[in-house]
Order: structure tokens, then C-alpha cells, then sequence
């Protein structure tokens, strides 16, 4: 059906997936902008005592994946093998979706776990040196809560501890799971490599970041399924399952095959042969020329 009416480009398609799609665009960047605000804004600062402090004495330290290579890794290298099937199939419904998909699966989550954060205010396991960064706490006398006199920029990053997420990477093993039909009956068991690639490197730079004393073991747990519920959400919103039939397209594209198709077919039903007429000279007195039907002289009665 494809190779008959031909390939979906970005110059023949583009437009008209963009325009259908406009509002979509709309929401997400409207998304960005409620994230960005989200990361302005102070957060709760919950009550930490001097009691409390014992668990919250790790090292301050960077981190081992920077955050600069985790947009790249989440969405940039998605994105890229989203661009390879394209160059290789020339379907764009299936490009702009992969891009749109993976965007609001990476916002949505950022949006949900940023307002968890801004909430719920979890000291880092590392809130201690963040506090003190001499290493002399001070306390208040009456409520024994802490006195902060570190810059005050890192105090507040101190109070994002709930939650942490990578929901690109999983929206990607749910691409690729329909890419190369994982759930076909056949048995390649190799196929699920593959799928739960993306699945381990999200978990490695998750625990990276436990390892870097950045985030509590439950906030990366908790975030990681905020990421892969919202990632599976976005997936089969423009996706089927994998282990469908049509699992290879999202389903913009299989609807514009029906409704070509269906438009060809109804063209089919109303075309006919065209009568054929050819000119006859009449005798005087009975009007000139007149027109004979040759089609009804050959025997050929509509």
C-alpha cells in the first residue's frame, strides 16, 4: 500500500502534519514554560532538625553523568534514530510523532516530578554541606532546625531531592520495541536486548545519581515509575502496541493509507467510458448537422 502512494516526506507532508498538529505544539511549549517557572520558584522548605542531620551528611560532590548529557542522551539520541528511520523509509508522520511523542513524555514528566519537588521540599542526602559548606552547623535554640549559611542558590537545589526521572529513554524502548516487532510469536528472545537498552542506561544514570549522593534511592525509584507511566501514556497516544499489526507506523499514518485508499476506490466506482459521438450531415430541411451515437450503433446500450 505504501510503495503505491508513495512516501510521506517532509516537502509533501510537512505542512499539512504540522497544521493538524498545531495545537499539540502549542500545549507543549505552553509545558516548557510551566516547567521553567517551576524550577524558578522556592520550594518547600521542610523542617531539618539536628537529629536529622545523620542521614544527611554525604559528601558534597558534581555529578558522574553531567547535567548537560542527559538532555542529549534522553532526547537528542532518540530523536537521532527517529531521523535515521525517516532518511531510510521517508515517512514523516512517523518522524514528527517519534519528535512530538518523546517531547511530552520528557515535559509532562518534568512538569509532574518539578511540582513534586517544589511540594514536598526532601532535603539531598548531601544537605549537610549544602547547609554548613564550612562545616559548622548552627541550629535554633528552641526548635533545633537548622541555620543555613551556605549560598543560597545551592540551599535551594538542597530541597529537590522527590523526585528524579528519565522518561525519554523510555518512550525510546517503546519505539523500538514496535520498530522491530519484539512481540511477533517468533521467539527471537535477542530482541528484547535491544528494547531494554535504553531501559538499563536510564537506570545507570539513575543510579549514578544515588551514587552521587544527589538523590535518595526512593526518589529515583518513585520517578522512575512516574517516567514510565507517563512515557507509555505518550507512546500509545500516537503509537499501537507493539505486538499489533500495524505496530511499525503510528496510527496518523495508517489512517492516511485508509483514507487514500477508501478515496481511491470511491474515484474507481464513479469512473466510465466516455460516450463517443462523431458528426453527421443531415439533408436540407432537417436542421444541418446533427450528432450520432456511436457507442449505441455498436451495440453498446448504457
Amino acid at each position: 500500500m505504501a510503495d503505491v502512494l508513495g512516501c510521506y516526506t517532509i516537502k509533501s507532508h510537512g505542512t499539512k502534519v504540522a497544521r493538524l498538529h498545531m495545537y499539540d505544539w502549542i500545549i507543549l511549549l505552553l509545558l516548557a514554560v510551566i516547567d521553567g517557572l517551576l524550577n524558578i520558584i522556592e520550594p518547600f522548605h521542610r523542617f531539618v532538625g539536628r537529629d536529622m542531620m545523620t542521614d544527611l551528611r554525604y559528601p558534597l560532590k558534581g555529578n558522574t553523568v553531567p547535567f548537560w548529557a542527559v538532555p542529549l542522551i534522553g532526547i537528542v539520541l532518540p530523536c537521532a534514530i527517529f531521523g535515521g528511520i525517516y532518511f531510510k523509509k521517508k515517512n514523516f508522520y512517523d518522524l514528527h510523532h517519534g519528535i512530538l511523542g518523546i517531547l511530552y513524555s520528557v515535559l509532562i514528566t518534568a512538569v509532574i516530578t518539578d511540582a513534586i519537588k517544589d511540594g514536598v521540599g526532601r532535603p539531598r542526602p548531601d544537605f549537610f554541606w549544602r547547609c554548613f559548606p564550612d562545616g559548622k552547623d548552627v541550629y535554633d535554640n528552641v526548635t533545633t532546625g537548622v541555620i543555613c549559611h551556605g549560598e543560597k542558590s545551592v540551599i535551594k537545589e538542597g530541597h529537590k531531592s522527590f523526585p528524579r526521572s528519565f522518561a525519554g529513554l523510555g518512550f525510546l524502548a517503546w519505539y523500538l520495541a514496535g520498530k522491530i516487532t519484539v512481540f511477533d510469536r517468533r521467539g527471537h528472545v535477542a530482541k528484547l536486548c535491544i528494547v531494554f537498552l535504553p531501559l538499563l542506561t536510564a537506570a545507570l544514570v539513575a543510579v549514578s545519581r544515588v551514587d552521587d549522593y544527589w538523590h535518595h534511592w526512593q526518589d529515583v525509584f518513585a520517578g522512575s515509575l512516574i517516567g514510565l507511566t507517563v512515557a507509555s501514556f505518550c507512546y500509545l497516544q500516537f503509537f499501537p502496541y507493539p505486538y499489533d499489526a500495524d505496530a511499525f507506523w503510528p496510527h496518523a499514518y495508517t489512517f492516511q493509507l485508509a483514507e487514500a485508499s477508501r478515496n481511491n476506490n470511491t474515484a474507481n466506482s464513479y469512473s466510465v467510458r466516455p460516450t463517443g459521438f462523431e458528426t453527421v450531415n443531415v439533408p436540407e430541411g432537417h436542421g444541418g448537422i446533427a450528432l450520432r451515437d456511436t457507442n449505441l450503433e455498436a451495440g453498446r446500450r448504457p
